[in-house]
């Protein structure tokens, strides 16, 4: 019997921040700590990218950090949960620069541009910004496990599945948003630069022949 999968939302516009993991303090923690909370997560956060920009966002430890920030292990674990979510938090003001973008900055990324343009103009801006931080993304990427379903990425995924049903294409929306976005893979466009040696511009047009071929018949 075949399965029937419902269809992915299509969401309205959402708030630029709405596709950001939340990394509240623990429910252990008192109201009255959540400002010092917030500041020594800063702080972890600032340890963190400066190690990350010495040795590599592959080569960061929570060992490290916690070594650096002179706090104990368990702290970082507290503040973050694992290194994932150290990656995710390092991450989190790329994504804020990216997603105010697409979701309500100016044409022809945001929303004052036809759906087809969006479409073009996303892939490019996803392209120049994941490998403008590869180290980051290609770090954060590495757990398989939540490569699709941490929130960033379901943010995008819906986002293109607006957009391709505004452009009028029809057949498996999401499937085809989820191609799309296998196409920005940042492990899949370091590997074609690095060891393919092709330019971020030859990614780019064959990133607008993709879309094209998706909506010709629209």
């Amino acid at each position: 019997m075949k399965e029937s999968l419902p269809p992915f939302p299509a969401p309205q516009e959402p708030d630029p921040l709405d596709g950001l993991l939340s990394l509240a303090p623990t429910t252990a923690e008192q109201p009255r700590l959540r400002a010092d909370a917030a500041r020594n997560r800063t702080r972890l956060l600032e340890v963190a990218a400066r190690l990350a920009a010495e040795c590599g966002a592959a080569n960061l430890t929570m060992e490290a950090v916690a070594t650096a920030a002179e706090v104990g292990k368990g702290t970082v674990f507290r503040r973050f949960g694992d290194r994932f979510g150290l990656m995710v938090a390092l991450l989190d003001h790329h994504e804020r620069e990216l997603q105010a973008a697409f979701l309500a900055g100016p044409p022809p990324l945001g929303p004052d541009a036809p759906p087809v343009e969006r479409l073009r103009a996303f892939g490019a801006a996803v392209i120049r910004h994941e490998y403008a931080h590869r180290d980051l993304y290609l770090a954060a990427s590495a757990d398989v496990s939540r490569h699709h379903t941490n929130p960033a990425a379901q943010l995008r995924l819906g986002h293109l599945c607006m957009l391709l049903r505004r452009a009028g294409v029809t057949g498996d929306i999401e499937l085809l948003a989820q191609t799309l976005l296998g196409y920005l893979d940042i492990n899949l466009v370091d590997h074609l630069v690095e060891r393919r040696e092709m330019s971020l511009d030859r990614l780019e047009l064959g990133w607008m022949d993709l879309v094209e071929r998706l909506v010709v018949a629209v």
